[in-house]
């Protein structure tokens, strides 16, 4: 039999040394890689052309996402050569580990059915800042048959079709979202303990983490939008708990204060309360301070999302670097 063919969509904007550790990182066994670049203003178009990997410029009247690049790059590669079997997706601000794509490809080959095969992605420099440091944490996720993947994900090319590929509206979350789908359509999506890749977060500004906050919020409004109903509930339990935090809990206390007593006002005691509750938890002190603050920008981004549609506007890009 021959080897499964796997092609790779590396997508990206502005990520200058990051994509060219991204693209020295690519596989020499890989069929085939395209670079798909959103309106870059750094030099990472040369750069990719130097790496001898195909490159799609995205046209530049036309809203960018990290979803519709993804979706173009995968045509052009269905358009100009032979089919792989397997896409591998990476952002322009990681580097695949070496021996990641021959760990997925037999995590597939256990599971016909399975869809995605995600791993370990970790942060290059998770002591640069405490947000990197906090990033990092985020990707320490379960192992084992899961809901959804990152951007970072071998995916099956047939289960990739059969769902029509990603939103490529959805500016952020669209990867949980084409999950969901293929789900539903049968497929499984499965995360294992092999390293997968290095990321690059780069956030150094408190201004940073507040707006990846705030995309995190808008994807959980819009996937509710799209996937809340029953069964699948997709994103209702996290953007409630970010209106709960950073909406109702401040109205009911300033509503106690002006209505009731001033005395209500001691409210604000909840948060330092949920921050040690975390922290009782097991989670690490700046980590459950973050955790609690970060209710904030995901409400804001959340009402971001519903103003945008209730006003019929395409959404714009979230960007934090």
């Amino acid at each position: 039999m021959t080897a499964p063919s796997v092609a790779v969509v590396l997508i990206g904007r502005n990520e200058g040394d990051r994509l060219i550790a991204a693209l020295a990182a690519l596989p020499n066994d890989v069929s085939r890689a395209v670079y798909v670049d959103s309106g870059s203003s750094d030099g990472s178009i040369d750069a990719a052309r130097r790496a001898n990997v195909d490159v799609v410029e995205l046209d530049l009247t036309r809203p960018f996402t990290a979803a519709r690049a993804r979706n173009e790059g995968v045509a052009h590669l269905l358009e100009s050569g032979e089919r792989p079997d397997f896409l591998q997706f990476i952002d322009g601000d990681c580097a695949l580990q070496p021996n990641w794509v021959y760990d997925a490809l037999a995590a597939m080959a256990a599971d016909p059915k399975c869809a995605v095969v995600c791993g370990r992605r970790r942060e290059r420099f998770p002591d640069a800042s405490i947000y990197n440091w906090l990033v990092d944490r985020e990707w320490n996720t379960p192992i084992g048959p899961t809901k959804a993947c990152g951007g970072d994900a071998l995916i099956r090319l047939t289960a990739f079709e059969e769902v029509g590929g990603f939103p490529a509206d959805m500016i952020a979350g669209e990867e949980p979202e084409m999950c969901v789908r293929m789900r539903q359509s049968g497929w499984n999506i499965t995360r294992i303990d092999a390293e997968m890749t290095l990321h690059d977060a780069a956030i150094t500004r408190f201004s940073q983490w507040w707006n990846r906050a705030r995309r995190a919020g808008h994807a959980y409004a819009e996937g509710a939008f799209r996937h809340g109903a029953p069964p699948e509930r997709h994103k209702i339990a996290e953007m409630r708990r970010a209106l709960m935090w950073g909406i109702g809990i401040p109205f009911i206390i300033i509503l106690g204060a002006l209505v009731v007593t001033p005395w209500a006002l001691l409210g604000v005691l909840i948060w330092p309360l949920q921050v040690i509750r975390q922290i009782l938890k097991g989670r690490p002190v700046a980590e459950a301070i973050f955790q609690t603050l970060g209710k904030f920008p995901e409400t804001q981004g959340v009402i971001d999302f519903h103003l945008k549609r209730l006003r019929g506007g395409p959404s714009e890009l979230i960007e934090y670097k």
